[in-house]
């Protein structure tokens, strides 16, 4: 069985983006943090994107290795992006590229049977697509890397449940301008 991963930023009040989508108080990144999500996505050997990450990830990564400013490790990470498998689940888009499978049907079905399937692991995102995940309970890990900032609205990166989710904690790590990385695996 697979093991299915959801990962993103978020704020210390728990959003993974403020009202309007606005991702902005993530930006400035330290070089350390970054090479920390390159080595996990270099880990993953299949990503699950729900649309609104997927158009944010394909709007950049294709070509980031391209850009004349990129950086050695934004480079490694746009060619692993390109190479990695992904599925991207949406009722509204009408093709993908760039090595990716698109899914118009049930989310949850097509995820229960890729993770009863062989490979390595998978890492899924997007807040609609994790929460019916979550929902369902099929995530078996949790990387939290809180930003030092409230926004006091937004998307969250957790949704309602209908019952309690114990979790172990696995990691836990400091970056630069005291963003914390949290790591739980479910029980």
């Amino acid at each position: 069985m697979r093991k299915l991963i959801f990962g993103m930023n978020l704020t210390v009040d728990g959003y993974i983006a403020a009202a309007g989508d606005d991702i902005g108080w993530s930006g400035g990144r330290s070089e350390d943090l970054f090479r920390w999500w390159l080595d996990r996505e270099r880990a993953i050997t299949l990503s699950l994107y729900g649309r609104k990450l997927w158009e944010t990830m394909s709007s950049s990564w294709p070509t980031g290795d391209q850009r004349p400013d990129a950086t050695p490790a934004e480079i490694e990470f746009a060619r692993n992006w390109r190479d990695t498998p992904k599925v991207v689940f949406s009722s509204t888009l009408e093709k993908v590229d760039w090595n990716t499978r698109l899914v118009t049907g049930n989310a949850v079905a097509e995820i229960t049977r890729l993770k009863a399937g062989d490979g390595g692991p998978m890492g899924i995102g997007g807040a609609t697509l994790a929460r019916a995940a979550m929902r369902a309970g099929l995530i078996d890990e949790y990387l939290l890397v809180t930003h030092p900032v409230l926004v006091g609205g937004g998307t969250p990166f957790f949704t309602a449940l209908d019952g309690w989710v114990n979790l172990n904690l696995v990691e836990t790590r400091t970056f630069d301008g005291g963003v914390v990385l949290t790591r739980y695996e479910t029980r």
